[in-house]
């Protein structure tokens, strides 16, 4: 049995992608490998794998230890992302940002959710040939679709019209989420109804927070912000939708996209290079917040475009499956320990 210590605080803050990630690959590999795979969470004994998911100071010195094995580390940003996400005082900034990247150099393999993300951290010394690329995935029991008559009745149920066209988006209410364009259709489209779901789940560290918190506090009539709402009730929220819109500027692997195409609602996203890469054909491409509005309009008044791209979802979620992405985490852990005892990383008694 191959051991694994995960090492994660990703789950202490609501509301943000990082944590989902986290938490649905531990239940998904609890869940397809009882046997193959023994996996313990933050315990510091000797292992085969240490997987590091969050950056904390505690876990960059246990790095140190002969105890900890092959040490494998998610790379769920880069310090030009957190420019975008976090106000950090200027003076501790270069500071964390150093800590950042000394923390990814101590890794003896680096696992991506962003296939850009390559090229940057080779420019920040990491070997290429020490970084592999795994999606994100999403569970289809968790977030699966609905009937027409059910969207209606969750709709009833969390006071919003019931046959009004519907868009929806998750997220944390930041600047590069694109909220303020969101706002603005909003505006524009007074008889569609949009829902924001999510927060401010840095508080007033969120860059843009002023601004955005004005916004939050007197949104427009039709645009609804229900704040960061547990993981469980989450499925409601796109189910009660017709169109789920993320008009982020700068996106890493957002969860939120695949949940989306899990309960089958055709997505429309800014039209990033990350997403050409990763899902292309999968969405409703749009330029900038003008070709948004278009786009809403033109799914709102063709039913049979809005059921192509329904389609469309559901073919996305089928290639980012579970039972395909559990086979990619199970090959790549056996592999890496398999690398760690030719090297001498790995030191466990097997049973």
């Amino acid at each position: 049995m191959l051991k694994i210590d995960m090492f994660s605080t990703a789950d202490k803050v609501k509301g943000q992608g990082v944590g989902s990630a986290y938490t649905e690959l531990v239940r998904l590999l609890k869940e397809k490998f009882p046997k193959q795979l023994d996996i313990e969470i933050n315990q510091y004994n000797q292992t085969d794998l240490s997987h590091y998911h969050t950056i904390n100071p505690t876990f960059y010195l246990s790095t140190f230890s002969k105890k900890r094995g092959r040490k494998i580390g998610y790379v769920h940003f880069l310090p030009e992302t957190l420019d975008e996400s976090l106000n950090i005082p200027t003076p501790f900034r270069q500071l964390f940002y150093k800590y950042v990247i000394a923390f990814y150099r101590r890794m003896d393999e680096i696992v991506v959710v962003n296939p850009t993300f390559i090229p940057k951290l080779e420019k920040y010394g990491i070997n290429k040939d020490q970084i592999t690329y795994i999606p994100n995935f999403v569970s289809k029991n968790e977030f699966h679709t609905v009937t027409p008559a059910q969207k209606c009745t969750l709709r009833k149920k969390y006071n919003y019209a019931e046959h009004k066209f519907t868009i929806v988006c998750t997220g944390q209410v930041q600047t590069r989420k694109g909220v303020l364009d969101f706002a603005k259709l909003a505006r524009q489209n007074p008889n569609f109804q949009f829902i924001w779901v999510g927060g401010f789940s840095f508080g007033a560290m969120t860059a843009g927070y002023e601004q955005l918190k004005k916004l939050v506090d007197n949104p427009p009539a039709n645009l609804s912000f229900p704040g960061i709402v547990d993981r469980n009730k989450l499925v409601d929220y796109y189910d009660m939708a017709d169109v789920f819109l993320l008009p982020s500027f700068n996106e890493l692997f957002p969860m939120s996209v695949l949940e989306a195409f899990s309960c089958g609602i055709p997505v429309v996203l800014r039209d990033l290079d990350l997403y050409k890469k990763i899902i292309g054909g999968y969405y409703v491409p749009a330029e900038d917040e003008p070709e948004m509005d278009i786009v809403l309009k033109k799914l709102a008044q063709d039913p049979e475009l809005l059921q192509k791209y329904a389609e469309k979802s559901n073919e996305a979620s089928a290639y980012y499956s579970e039972d395909h992405l559990a086979e990619i985490w199970y090959k790549f852990y056996t592999e890496q320990a398999k690398i760690g005892r030719e090297k001498g990383q790995i030191h466990v008694e097997k049973k």
